[in-house]
């Protein structure tokens, strides 16, 4: 057996009492757990089953190629997030979007404890924090724009030019990217309500261009009411 710790981002009942977990951890980067008896009635980890909540997990060796399986799990951190509903509705957003991008990821310490930082981000009730965490992901990735001097970037080249290449990288869209890229803690920028929603679909497509295979999440439609 080992211990192992991880954020949950997502899981899915597996017949009538059993679920299976998708997690990015700390030492094996994503992996899928079997979890036996969790929807039993008497069984109260269940309530631990928050996205984005770090778990240490106690793993089963496995045999040939099955999902391992966990004999036990604890909460490493209990946060007060999950009772607040903006929060919650962020949570949803960026476990679902994470549970894609990081699909093939292995062992990457500073993806995860990004995850962590984001996630204490959001805890001290920073609503626009989910935004400026999908620049730290390009950037761990090797993808984040190049800085320049041009004032509008193309999220095709991951350049900064002289001209608008896409309607929705205006002059002041840009400047918001390239604030967030030369901050030393990007967390402090600042987005102005009434830009967040076009500043999101400004990263959705620049992940459309630079990540393989991406897709926009299914939850895309909750997180932009947070921004009506």
């Amino acid at each position: 057996m080992n211990s192992q710790n991880g954020f949950l981002l997502s899981f899915i009942k597996y017949g009538e009492n059993d679920a299976v977990l998708h997690c990015f951890t700390e030492e094996d980067g994503f992996q899928t757990y079997f979890v036996k008896g969790i929807y039993a009635k008497r069984n109260k980890k269940k309530a631990l089953l928050q996205p984005l909540s770090m778990l240490s997990f106690t793993i089963n060796p496995t045999r040939g190629n099955g999902i391992p399986s966990v004999s036990r799990f604890e909460l490493v951190k209990n946060h007060d997030m999950y009772m607040d509903i903006k929060a919650n509705t962020v949570i949803f957003f960026i476990s679902d979007f994470l549970n894609q991008v990081l699909r093939h990821e292995n062992k990457n310490s500073s993806l995860f404890f990004s995850i962590d930082e984001f996630v204490n981000e959001l805890n001290g009730k920073n609503y626009q924090c989910h935004l400026l965490f999908l620049i730290t992901i390009l950037k761990i990735q090797g993808v984040a724009p190049l800085i320049n001097d041009g004032p509008y970037l193309d999220p095709e080249t991951g350049m900064f030019s002289i001209s608008p290449s896409h309607h929705l990288f205006t002059e002041e869209i840009s400047a918001i990217w390239k604030t967030a890229l030369c901050s030393e803690n990007l967390y402090t920028t600042k987005i102005h309500s009434s830009l967040r929603k076009d500043f999101l679909d400004s990263l959705l497509v620049y992940y459309h261009y630079h990540i393989t295979d991406f897709k926009v999440p299914t939850s895309l439609e909750v997180i932009q009411q947070i921004f009506e």
